[in-house]
């Protein structure tokens, strides 16, 4: 049979209204008793009624998470840390994917309100007006999107873009382009706007290609463009599309980072692997992952914190970026193949 808050409380001397409390209200109980209780459990083998404490406290202990695609190698890490985190804050987590869709995202958000004490939107696709309206539901909190009212943690992409354009321009590049992402992405924008403005003080030409879908087959259909322009710096939205990119360059006959040089963003494991591997402006995602549930929490609770949280970006150097070729316009070579689609990030 298993054992019960009776039998806890029993065999530490305490009443049954503070065990109970110790589950349901943590912040209520002083330490050392929260110590003592959660110790007696453990080795009781007690576990809560996570339903029955619901009704109790109106509180279900679980958590919301949406993404724009869960295959995108830019999230499972982000996942796992949010998991982990909440797990460790004695809630569970679900994880939902919208597939880009802003439709979709409005109804997981829907379907999830009454299940959970709030939702994380990770790079989400909705219209702030859209957000608006739905957060007078359930608590909510972005992931890199700044929705006015709502705590943010956001990674400092500005920061990033405006590193890896002064990198290229002190490598000698001067005409450079810049693969944007999906059509109303905050992070695009944000890149866009860092990279043109570095560019400009810097005397620099940016072209802009875009908006694109942030998957491998975009970085590889831009190829030709980025050749016709004479451009011999290109700095992509994510990692899967650069890499789509230089598999487009390296199939036109054009060499990296010979002839163009390739930046990316994120820093996902295969930015790592590919030849020549990647430079990239990597993302703390996991720093934000498990950011951005103890502001989740804290919105749940009505406790004061931070408004936004800004986590910094770092410029990885690697060997896709090199010093500029002579100016010229790079002539493909050959016709390139379609490639298969890799997964976006926000």
């Amino acid at each position: 049979m298993s054992a019960t808050i009776r039998d806890v409380a029993r065999a530490l001397g305490l009443h049954m209204s503070t065990v109970s409390r110790t589950f349901s209200a943590p912040h209520l109980v002083n330490s050392d008793t929260r110590r003592r209780v959660l110790a007696m459990a453990e080795q009781l083998g007690y576990r809560p009624n996570r339903a029955a404490r619901a009704l109790v406290t109106g509180r279900t202990h679980n958590l919301g998470l949406i993404v724009a695609d869960i295959a995108n190698p830019f999230f499972p890490p982000l996942v796992k840390a949010a998991e982990q985190q909440a797990m460790a804050r004695d809630h569970h987590l679900f994880v939902a994917d919208t597939d880009e869709d802003p439709l979709i995202e409005a109804e997981l958000v829907q379907a999830l309100a009454k299940q959970v004490d709030g939702i994380l939107l990770c790079s989400p696709r909705m219209s702030n007006a859209q957000i608006d309206r739905l957060r007078a539901d359930v608590p909510m909190v972005t992931i890199n999107r700044r929705v006015p009212g709502l705590r943010a943690v956001v990674m400092d992409e500005a920061a990033g873009a405006k590193a890896a354009v002064e990198h290229l321009v002190g490598l000698g590049h001067r005409r450079l382009a810049l693969l944007t992402g999906p059509r109303g992405s905050w992070t695009s924008g944000q890149i866009r706007r860092a990279a043109a403005a570095t560019a400009d003080r810097n005397g620099a030409r940016l072209v802009v290609f875009g908006p694109n879908a942030p998957i491998a087959d975009s970085g590889a259909t831009r190829a030709r463009q980025v050749c016709e322009d004479g451009a011999t710096a290109v700095l992509a939205y994510n990692d899967v599309m650069a890499i789509g990119l230089i598999e487009g360059l390296d199939h036109l006959g054009v060499r990296v980072p010979a002839d163009v040089s390739v930046v990316g963003f994120d820093d996902i494991p295969a930015s790592r692997l590919i030849r020549p591997k990647l430079t990239t402006v990597a993302n703390p995602t996991a720093s934000a992952g498990r950011a951005a549930v103890d502001l989740l929490l804290q919105e749940a609770d009505g406790a004061l914190g931070a408004a936004e949280l800004m986590l910094p970006t770092t410029l990885m150097i690697r060997d896709s970026t090199g010093r500029a070729a002579p100016p010229r316009v790079v002539r493909p070579t050959r016709i390139p193949r379609t490639l298969t689609s890799a997964e976006p990030k926000e």
